[in-house]
């Protein structure tokens, strides 16, 4: 009898540890700036996407994105798409991490990034949001989950969207910056976009709405189109 008691304590007192040892699961938006340009990191609901570029060339540089988890101390990344090295798609690769209320560190292959802190992804529309409806005419066409889709992920302040095919491993676009949401008003303020760099330095506003796990989004495309869209969070 005594030895199952401290058999279980053992058990008990190395699942504890293990506890401890785990880094927390980081949230939110994350920068750092180095010879490659300005470093765009948000991490939110299991999804993460990065992005590099010169928001005063207006230079978009590469953006990678992808589903995330924590295992012990390593941040694990499943890239599903990759503009910088279209042959790591599909791919996992570890990081070591550290992580505190200012930033992260992270290891990989050598080279130590630090990430300083942008927001911790509680507040405004922070997810990882998937478009799930588009509104054509008076009709409200349904967009099936597959391997072709578009993302949009925001953290507190900043966002990403992403165009993509995890099945051909294809890129279609992407853009980000910051945005705010406020009385119904969602506007994005461009910093990047792969697309057109011309529109780098514009601002978007669209009326919002969230209910439930929806986002209903609606206004006027840079292009003068009415747009209604329904995006989804993933999570």
């Amino acid at each position: 009898m005594f030895k199952q008691l401290l058999q279980l304590f053992s058990i008990l007192l190395f699942g504890q540890l293990a506890l401890a040892q785990q880094s927390p699961i980081p949230e939110g938006a994350f920068y750092h700036k180095d010879q490659e340009g300005e470093h765009s990191l948000i991490l939110q609901d299991g999804y993460f996407m990065h992005a590099v570029y010169l928001v005063d060339q207006k230079s978009f540089k590469y953006s990678e994105g992808g589903t995330y988890q924590v295992k012990g101390d390593a941040l694990v990344q499943r890239l599903e798409f990759s503009t910088r090295a279209p042959e790591t798609v599909g791919k996992e690769r570890n990081f070591q991490l550290d992580i505190d209320k200012k930033g992260m560190t992270w290891k990989h292959a050598g080279v130590s990034t630090q990430w300083q802190r942008v927001d911790d992804g509680n507040t405004g529309l922070a997810g990882n949001w998937r478009i799930t409806g588009r509104k054509e005419g008076d009709s409200l066409r349904s967009i099936q989950p597959g391997p072709r889709k578009t993302l949009k992920i925001l953290s507190g302040t900043r966002f990403q969207w992403a165009a993509i095919n995890t099945a051909t491993h294809e890129f279609f676009g992407t853009g980000g910056g910051t945005y705010t949401f406020t009385n119904g008003t969602y506007t994005e303020y461009i910093e990047f976009f792969s697309r057109d760099a011309s529109r780098v330095g514009a601002s978007l506003s669209f009326k919002g709405e969230v209910m439930g796990k929806d986002w209903h989004h609606s206004g006027t495309s840079s292009t003068g189109k009415p747009i209604y869209e329904i995006w989804s969070r993933e999570k």
